[in-house]
């Protein structure tokens, strides 16, 4: 269904950052031994620069799924995709530049970023299981900006083992960081191309419908 959320407004997209200042952003910040946010503490410092090399393996080596290519080629509306970021997220790291790939294959698509911890009464909207989890991407129609819908923090296995794993009792962050990230090498983006794309197929259809 579709909704408006306050505070995303023209204004704030004028503002919202392409993808590849992000990126300078982030090279920018490291420069000065910083990241996103305002803890700089040796272990973020750690993990955004972790991110970096992330994001540059996925900026070249993303390869895109014929199935998913079509289906984002064949698009006919306007869209933005608003997401919700953070320089120091491992999650984000790993998805967001696969986003951008994505976005790139159709003019009538465009991914926007803006930051979590500055932005909390959006990422308020679109919780995960009461946490503010991120990267989260907001489907918008680019005239109304309507919610048409939303995808993330990251695909559903992890997720699904994230849960269990906290439900267990005595969660382990570290280990099962390690075992994240050594997932997403071995899946090379796949799920992140097959769930996004189907969530947002859904969202334009259900949009259409309710015209």
């Amino acid at each position: 269904m579709k909704k408006i959320v306050t505070g995303i407004t023209p204004e704030l997209l004028s503002k919202a950052q392409k993808y590849k200042e992000y990126r300078v952003m982030l090279d920018e910040l490291m420069t000065e031994k910083k990241t996103t946010g305002n803890n700089h503490s040796e272990a973020m410092l750690h993990y955004a620069e972790m991110n970096i090399r992330r994001m540059k393996r996925w900026d070249k080596r993303t390869k895109i799924l014929p199935e998913v290519q079509e289906m984002i080629e064949n698009i006919d509306k306007k869209v933005i995709l608003l997401t919700i970021t953070e320089g120091w997220c491992g999650d984000a790291a790993q998805i967001v530049p696969v986003i951008e790939h994505l976005s790139n294959l159709n003019t009538n698509i465009e991914q926007r970023l803006i930051l979590r911890d500055e932005n909390l009464e959006i990422m308020d909207e679109f919780l995960t299981n009461g946490g503010r989890s991120i990267p989260m991407t907001i489907f918008l129609d680019a005239d109304s900006l309507d919610v048409l819908g939303h995808w993330g923090p990251k695909p559903k296995e992890m997720q699904d083992k994230l849960i269990a794993e906290k439900a267990a009792g005595n969660f382990d962050y570290p280990k099962f960081s390690q075992e994240l990230h050594k997932w997403y090498a071995k899946d090379k983006a796949v799920n992140v191309q097959l769930e996004f794309s189907a969530a947002l197929k859904e969202a334009l259809k259900t949009e259409v419908l309710a015209d």
